[in-house]
Order: C-alpha cells, then structure tokens, then sequence
C-alpha cells in the first residue's frame, strides 16, 4: 500500500495539473511521432526499423548503418551491438503491438499494408538465414540479406509476442495467419531442440554455437525471464494447436510463474516490459483458475514496478535540456572508447546513450503499466502519460524509443484512458 501512495504521490508531484490538457496538442505530438517512425526509423529495403538516428538530415538518418560487407565478416561483434541493427526483431514486435491497438481503436483499413509489412521484416529475420527458427537481430539494408549471427531472448520475446497479436487480431488474413503459425512453430522448434540441459538450455547462435554471452539461454534465468520459454511455447499451440508446445508449454509454466515472483526493484524498463509480455500471454492461455490468479498477480507486481520507474524516468528527462534530447547518435565506427564484452569489441556511444535509453524507457514504462488492470490506471497517472507525450519534441528526437511512446498511447486509447 505504501508503495502505491509513494508512486502516485511522485508522479503527481512531477505532473500537477487537469487530467490530459490539451488534448489536440497530445494527439499533434503523436502525429508527428508517427511520421518520424515511418520516414525515418523504418527501413523499407527490409521492411524493419533501425535503432537510432545519426542525423536529421534526409536520407542520411540511418547512413551509420553497417555495410553488407561489415555484417559478412561479424564487424564490430557477431550482435551488431551499437551499430544500429542491434534491435530489429525487437522493434518490429513492439510495432505489431502499436498497429494492433491502433486499429482496435480506429479501424484504419491502411492499417493492414503498414501490419503486413512489419510482419514481412520479422519473418526475414526469421528465414533469410536458412537456419530454422534463428530470430536474427534484423538484416542489413545494403544487402537485405546478411544477419549477425549472435540474437538473444530480448529479440525473441517481443518476436514472438508482436506475432502472437498480429495472429489474433482481425488485421490478419487466413494467408497470414498462416505463415505466422509457420515461423512461431519453427522458433518453438528451436527451443525445444537446442534448450536442453546439455546446451545449459541455450538457443544458441546461428552457427550453431554457444552464445558466450549468456543472453539466449531460456531457463535457469532470471525472475524477469523465467516466463519466457513457456510463453513461446504456449503461442505457438495457441497458434497451432500441435500437442507436442501445448505439452513443453505446461512443462514449464507453473515453475516459471513461481520463478517470477520476485523480479528486481531496479530492472530497466525493457526488462519489466518484456517480463509483461510473457506473461501477458501466459495469463490470456492459462486453463487452470488458481495459476491464473498467481499471474495477474505478477503483472500487477510487475506493473507497480513499472509505475515507480516511470516516475523516476520522467524526473530524469525535466533535468535534460532541449539540446540534449535532440542529440543525434554517432557514427560507431569513429567513437573514441570501445568496450570488450567477453570477446565482442563494442564502440561506446558516450553521453548519447542516456538520451536514448531515457527516451526508450519513458515509453516502455508507460506501456507496462498499461498491459494489466488498466482501469486501475490513476487520473494522475493518465496526466503524467499526456504530459510525456507533450512535452516530447519527436521531430528532433533521434532514439527509436519513440516507438514505446506510441505503443503507450494507443494503449492507453483501446482502453479509454486518454480521449
């Protein structure tokens, strides 16, 4: 109880004022976040979304992007880390989720081509490889073929999660849905052939090896990821309905929810988002009432977490200066600091990196705590969302977190919370 009167008593000391003023200037920001998404983040070539600007200037948004030639060779480190291309999979997920909910809410029939699209990026990622089931980072623009061959259970998650909306909602045609029980049936694949006790239940890479990073194993994780191997499985019969992932999916489900109880007070955003996307779809498959209760109650947990994160967020934010914010990303080739990350060189973007990750985090906070109880969503807290949105120069604005902005608002739109 008293964590809930802190959050709100932060949130409403950040953001005092009426209940979302200024509505056209909210639905104005929107707009043009919109637009900077698809003129600048997108990248038709492969039809998935970059990480970050490098600059504002037309056509050369994203021309910091590796070359094919770069990919080929593994250059700067078999993830792409910080080089644009790290989070693909990832933003085309969290973009299914966006469309999605937009359309819940408009019903914009040129919704479907901006939905078939991101879904062509993702099965990409999925299949340009030839290695069944790999879910690759995203694929260069150059070549609109060459992959890092290192992924992750990040990329996978929203993946997976994105697919699993698109496939139950109507913007998705009998072709579609089609291909999607395809690749999601193919990851689930994957998991059950390389999740093993014998590969310390690592998906690995695409070459087949051990990640020597520990980020795609899938059991024996962390609170925050434990639901996310039975919740591959459990789309994937949802989509399906193969009794051999409804069988992995129960194999594992009761044991990850216990696991989930106790996620870190501190986790990033990305972290809790991704830990309520999981269970999201657990929750919505879940045949057992008991098990089912123990996990809304993680997701209101998790969504609790989620409210004191985006109180601390947006606190950061009012101290940066315009100036700040509109900072664009480096070129990562020529930064001055590279870090060893247990043999993967990866260039250091220096103070840019708070500006993007602030930007990301603002938006992916908002939206967790938008996936559960939604009603239970405070005016002071609707105030804080209008607010951030508002006060966001989108225009000028060069971290693809803009994206969780608009997931956030289109959530907070399917479910009346905003006008």
């Amino acid at each position: 109880m008293f964590s809930r009167v802190f959050i709100l008593f932060v949130i409403g000391a950040v953001f005092s004022g009426p209940l979302v003023a200024d509505d056209a200037g909210v639905d104005g920001r929107i707009g043009q976040a919109w637009e900077v998404v698809w003129g600048r983040f997108y990248l038709p070539e492969v039809n998935t979304f970059g990480d970050y600007l490098s600059s504002y200037e037309k056509g050369k948004e994203q021309a910091h992007l590796p070359t094919a030639e770069e990919v080929k060779r593994q250059y700067p480190n078999p993830c792409g880390y910080s080089t644009g291309m790290e989070d693909g999979a990832i933003l085309g997920g969290a973009m299914l989720s966006v469309l999605c909910d937009r359309f819940a809410v408009t019903k914009e029939e040129a919704l479907r081509e901006k939905a078939a699209s991101v879904f062509a990026g993702l099965k990409l990622c999925a299949t340009v490889h030839g290695v069944r089931g790999f879910v690759a980072r995203n694929v260069c623009r150059e070549d609109a073929k060459s992959v890092y061959i290192n992924s992750s259970r990040d990329q996978v998650t929203h993946f997976v999660h994105g697919l699993w909306q698109y496939y139950r909602s109507p913007l998705a045609d009998e072709g579609t849905k089609k291909e999607i029980r395809g690749v999601v049936a193919d990851v689930a694949e994957r998991m059950i052939a390389f999740v093993t006790p014998e590969n310390d239940f690592d998906f690995c890479r695409a070459d087949g090896t051990r990640c020597p990073l520990g980020i795609c194993r899938m059991w024996n994780v962390q609170a925050h990821e434990a639901a996310r191997l039975p919740m591959i499985y459990a789309a994937a019969w949802d989509a399906t309905r193969e009794e051999r992932y409804r069988e992995a999916w129960r194999r594992y489900a009761a044991e990850a929810i216990a696991q989930s109880a106790s996620p870190g007070e501190n986790k990033p955003a990305y972290a809790l988002l991704q830990m309520q996307c999981s269970l999201e779809v657990l929750h919505e498959l879940e045949p057992d009432a008991a098990l089912k209760a123990t996990i809304h109650e993680r997701m209101r947990h998790v969504r609790d977490l989620a409210a004191k994160r985006f109180g601390s967020v947006v606190q950061q934010i009012s101290k940066k200066s315009a100036e700040e914010m509109r900072m664009v990303g480096p070129d990562w080739r020529h930064v001055p600091v590279w870090k060893n990350q247990k043999g993967y060189p990866n260039p250091q973007w220096g103070p840019y990196r708070e500006v993007w990750h602030l930007t990301r985090e603002a938006g992916e906070s908002a939206m967790v705590m938008l996936m559960s109880d939604p009603d239970a969503v405070s005016p002071e807290q609707r105030n804080a969302l209008g607010k951030m949105i508002r006060d966001f120069d989108y225009m000028h604005n060069s971290s693809c977190g803009i994206i969780y902005h608009l997931a956030a608002y289109w959530k907070a739109r399917r479910h009346h919370l905003l006008p």
